[in-house]
């Protein structure tokens, strides 16, 4: 009898867990940022993106990082509006550059703005962190 009850406790466990985890990760809809609320939205072009052509939406959002970290490295400050600007000047520097790019092309760039990106958020982090934007 003490073996069944082992048993059932252990199965109620087991099927339990799965339930209780999922509830846990169900996702909010609020989108809002933690920090600097009022960020401009991405283009309404790079919203509707074709799912086929997403992983040019992906370069536009990478150029769009390595710029801000740049602006913050090089203004020492991270104002919402350095931090965050506008997205006009980055779909000009893809809409020049890579937009007719061939897929291969536009991937190789995405990689070299995210190294970018992330090799200038180390001292962009910092200055974030200082004025509580990070």
């Amino acid at each position: 009898m003490r073996k069944v009850i082992t048993v059932a406790c252990l199965l109620g466990l087991c099927y339990a867990t799965p339930g209780t985890a999922e509830r846990n990760l169900i996702p909010t809809l609020d989108n809002q940022p933690d920090v600097c609320s009022e960020q401009p939205l991405e283009p309404e072009w790079m919203q509707n993106i074709e799912m086929r052509e997403s992983y040019k939406r992906l370069l536009v959002q990478q150029i769009y990082r390595a710029e801000s970290m740049q602006r913050i490295v090089d203004a020492q400050s991270c104002e919402c509006a350095t931090r965050y600007p506008p997205w006009e000047a980055v779909e000009g520097v893809f809409f020049e550059r890579y937009a007719a790019s061939e897929y291969w092309d536009v991937v190789e760039a995405t990689s070299e703005y995210r190294k970018r990106a992330n090799e200038l958020r180390r001292e962009a982090m910092p200055i974030c962190e200082a004025e509580g934007n990070w």
